[in-house]
């Protein structure tokens, strides 16, 4: 599944990618034997958010939401 969530900004237009998985240190376990480095996990309201760094430069963030998800409604 998929989900998209466009929000509005008061900053720069700008976009960020974020990727959601179930369980925040499963996933970063399971990518760190794949060589994936992450940041801290931060607390958000929304999730525990992380990013990774891709091959060619730029993050990805990867979070466990803490709000309903679209497939479950």
């Amino acid at each position: 599944p998929a989900e998209l969530a466009v929000h509005p900004s008061d900053g720069p237009s700008g976009h960020e990618l974020y990727l959601i998985c179930d369980e925040l240190d499963v996933t970063m376990e399971q990518l760190r034997v794949k060589g994936v480095d992450f940041t801290d996990i931060s607390e958000e309201r929304w999730g525990r958010l992380t990013r990774f760094r891709l091959p060619g430069g730029g993050d990805v963030g990867m979070y466990e939401p803490r709000h309903p998800l679209a497939i479950d409604l």
